[in-house]
């Protein structure tokens, strides 16, 4: 079964962290074979009100999403992204 992590997220408010996270964040989805499968505005019934932006990534299973999460590279890159936007990221499994 696939891992996964949703996340929702407001408009970015500092383009410069957001940019440097997108840099850091490359080889970290490589190292953890991390694949955005959709990206963009959110098509929900229900969200709140300042979500403007939704990305889904795939992980080979759910121990590798968990992981990536914890890795310390990438808990650095997390304090940039959360400096320009915020946001939720839900880890899950799943067939999608």
């Amino acid at each position: 079964m696939k891992g996964y992590w949703m996340i929702l997220g407001t408009a970015v408010t500092d383009a410069e962290a957001q940019a440097e996270y997108g840099r850091l964040w490359a080889p970290i989805a490589a190292r953890y074979g991390a694949k955005v499968i959709r990206e963009g505005g959110p098509q929900l019934a229900e969200a709140r009100q300042d979500t403007t932006r939704m990305l889904l990534v795939e992980f080979a299973d759910l121990a590798t999403a968990q992981a990536c999460f914890n890795d310390s590279d990438y808990k650095a890159a997390a304090a940039l992204t959360h400096k320009a936007s915020s946001r939720d990221l839900v880890i899950f499994a799943g067939n999608l």
